[in-house]
Order: C-alpha cells, then structure tokens, then sequence
C-alpha cells in the first residue's frame, strides 16, 4: 500500500489533469476552481484514510477527534471508507452531522449570549436555498471530493494487485 506521502504526491501529480479535464468538459473556470478545491481537498483531508491514524486524519489537527467514531464504527479498507461513491457520501454525511450539531450548539448560544433571533428552520430554510440556487457549484464539490477519494483507493487497489501479482510470480518460480 503506498504510503500517506505517496498518496499526496499522486493527488498533487493528478490536479493538471483535473484542471485540464474539468476546464474542457465546462469551460467555466468558476466550475474548474469549484471542482479542483474540492479535488485537493478529497484527496489531502477527506479521504479514505480518516478510517486510520493517517496523515489525512492528523490534518484535521485539534478537531481530528471527530473522527474517531467514524474509525471505531469503520474497519480500514473496507468498501464503506474506500468505496467508490458509497465511501465519499458516508464521509461527506458523517461531516455533514457535525457540521449541523455545531450550527445548531451556535445558533442556541448567539440567540442565548446576543439574543440573535436564529432559529434551526431559519438554517434549514437557508441550506435548502443553498441546494436549490447552487446546483451545479454543489455537484462540482461532490465529484471533486470523490475523485480525490478515488486516486486514493484506486492506488490502493494497484499496489495491492502488483504486490499479489509479484507474489504469485515468486512462487511459480520455485
């Protein structure tokens, strides 16, 4: 399996190729820096490693503990943290709950502390716009977050066959 800096390496080699693809198949670079963003962040913080003690999970630094449950409830390369589309949503919906508990634990302390006058349906009512107006912006962000997983697992998958591939082979010589 290559190692966290191998990982971020092909991450870094492949972001031309992202850029170039995203930029041809849109040609809006608004779209481009949506989908690279999200590519860059994939494949260094949102990866399919949050399910070990990886580089990916140290970057989250003093919040990493978040990810602990995920890890617990996730046994490491299983299809559910290194799957295609299936990995990426868990990790994406699992961010999603925290980031929702934290703007709700807000909301509850500006209107507590400022008297803010927030509410959880003025939040909801907000996300639902943000889904609704952003439509292709949000799409960007899930297929560069699934492509940066994706380097990820795909070289995973090509070590690990060339590792078995070779073994197979030393043993068909002797």
């Amino acid at each position: 399996m290559p190692s966290g800096r191998t990982h971020d390496q092909i991450t870094l080699w492949c972001l031309p190729l992202v850029i170039g693809i995203t930029y041809g198949l849109t040609r809006s670079p608004v779209i481009t820096a949506i989908t690279t963003i999200a590519y860059l962040v994939g494949g260094l913080m949102l990866g399919p490693d949050l399910d070990i003690h990886s580089i990916q999970y140290k970057r989250w630094g003093p919040i990493r503990w978040i990810w602990l449950p995920y890890q617990i409830a996730l046994p490491h390369r299983s299809r559910f943290s290194h799957g295609p589309l299936i990995g990426t949503a868990l990790r994406v919906i699992y961010l999603a709950v925290w980031i929702a508990l934290l703007g709700l634990i807000s909301v509850e302390i500006l209107n507590a502390l400022w008297d803010a006058q927030l509410s959880s349906s003025s939040l909801s009512n907000t996300f639902v716009y943000l889904i609704n107006h952003y439509l292709t912006e949000w799409f960007a962000i899930l297929i560069g977050l699934e492509i940066g997983a994706m380097s990820h697992s795909i070289s995973d998958f090509m070590s690990s066959y060339f590792t078995r591939k070779k073994r197979r082979q030393k043993k068909r010589r002797h």
